[in-house]
């Protein structure tokens, strides 16, 4: 899990679906979702096929799943994948914008930890709700990332989750955005906005909490996650923030040892589910 929700590696959840999706999850999206036989059910933004084989574990009868991702490098782990567990799924490289479907064919529809990275929120969603069957299910998981806690036990702690939103805004050059930022809770509004009907918001928690220091990998994977950045291509502001930030990491992991068994960091997140129903 601290590779999934560390904030001072990422500002987002990118990690997301491979480190936190579980059977409960699952359950969830079966429950949502209400696949039948011969159903056609799209993973927008499938990644390397964790969805599906997880679905495909429910052993629902011929169920037709189809995958796609922007990532064609995902798109061929995820077969492979899939086909390692005997599953039958379709995969296409494809952008959540402009898929490939023609209206209305699928059943069911679910997008997890996706349109946090889509440029065009509003595109994304009207394209899923046009290739979603009149009263279809569509399920999309996403995080509100300008609500993030992140709390460290000391002072270099606490001024490295301070730098890390700035660094990581101007790497992207990008002002914080309260608005796209926090697209779990504005789900709602965005699928009434394109014909899907708001049937279900479900919270789901994601967490960890560091008590006594991290080992010396943890603090060498956020530095080079910083220089990595800081090497290509990052503005004159980036790199002069990026190199405050390593320096101050550094100060963060001396401070850590120093405190022993009474260091403490916690990171909280929440994940928004957003069920909704294609209106006829």
């Amino acid at each position: 899990m601290a590779v999934a929700i560390d904030a001072l590696t990422s500002p987002t959840l990118k990690h997301l679906r491979e480190a936190w999706w579980d059977d409960v999850f699952t359950e969830f999206l079966a429950e949502t979702l209400k696949p039948r036989a011969g159903n056609r059910i799209l993973d927008v933004g499938c990644g390397e096929g964790l969805g599906e084989v997880a679905i495909g574990r429910l052993h629902i009868s011929q169920v037709r799943l189809v995958g796609v991702d922007l990532d064609f490098s995902k798109v061929l782990t995820a077969s492979q994948e899939t086909a390692s567990h005997n599953q039958r799924v379709n995969f296409a490289a494809a952008d959540a914008c402009h898929l490939p479907f023609r209206d209305g064919v699928f059943d069911s529809i679910f997008s997890v930890a996706v349109l946090q990275h889509v440029n065009d929120l509003e595109t994304a969603v009207a394209e899923i709700a046009r290739v979603t069957a009149p009263r279809g299910r569509v399920v999309a998981v996403e995080p509100d990332n300008s609500a993030r806690y992140g709390f460290s036990s000391t002072p270099a702690g606490r001024r490295a989750f301070e730098m890390s939103r700035a660094f990581f805004n101007a790497l992207s050059g990008q002002q914080a955005d309260g608005r796209t930022a926090a697209i779990g809770p504005n789900l709602p509004r965005l699928f009434l906005e394109r014909g899907l009907d708001p049937l279900e918001v479900r919270l789901f928690p994601v967490s960890q909490t560091l008590l006594g220091p991290p080992p010396a990998n943890v603090w060498e994977s956020r530095r080079s996650v910083v220089e990595r950045a800081l090497g290509s291509g990052a503005s004159d502001a980036a790199r002069w923030l990026g190199r405050d930030y390593v320096d101050t990491l550094t100060t963060y992991e001396a401070e850590a040892t120093r405190a022993g068994s009474s260091f403490v960091e916690i990171q909280h997140t929440m994940l928004f589910a957003t069920v909704g129903q294609k209106i006829e």
